[in-house]
């Protein structure tokens, strides 16, 4: 299973996720994100909580709850068929012969699906008192993430 490392590496430079956002009131959103096989219903789910909080920021508020949740994983493993090869000798009337089996290659498909319905609040409003801080979700490279825009690996 090395190539797994280098699988995953390669997804995430061509990008594996993909997220949209549609703003449902001047502070509710529907987040959605979606990610490749190789992300795991983890990595979608993380990349709709990073884009939640990008949105919030976005939006001119501080904070988020996710008030809504849904998830969809439509993923499959497809195995390609196989070969076997059969070589043999003849020697005095004996036949030794050795199969060799080929699996064939597995093919995933589909992708793993986050949905997350969100209201946000400002830091002063004691409304979003326990609601998630934005900034906080997104770490010191918050700037960066913001300017960046659209979330595209799930790392």
């Amino acid at each position: 299973m090395k190539t797994a490392p280098a699988l995953c590496a390669a997804l995430v430079v061509s990008g594996c996720a993909g997220t949209s956002v549609v703003q449902t009131s001047g502070n509710t959103a529907i987040v959605t994100a979606r990610a490749a096989p190789v992300c795991g219903g983890v990595g979608a789910e993380r990349v709709a909580v990073r884009e939640a909080a990008i949105e919030t920021i976005k939006a001119g508020f501080d904070k988020y709850i996710i008030y809504d949740a849904a998830a969809q994983n439509t993923v499959t493993a497809t195995q390609m068929p196989e070969t076997a090869t059969t070589m043999g000798t003849i020697n005095g009337g004996m036949l030794n012969a050795t199969t060799t089996y080929q699996p064939g290659p597995t093919i995933y498909s589909g992708h793993h699906s986050q949905a997350f319905a969100i209201k946000m609040f400002k830091t002063s409003d004691p409304a979003g008192a326990n609601a998630v801080d934005a900034r906080t979700t997104l770490g010191p490279e918050w700037p960066k993430l913001i300017k960046q825009g659209s979330l595209t690996t799930c790392t």
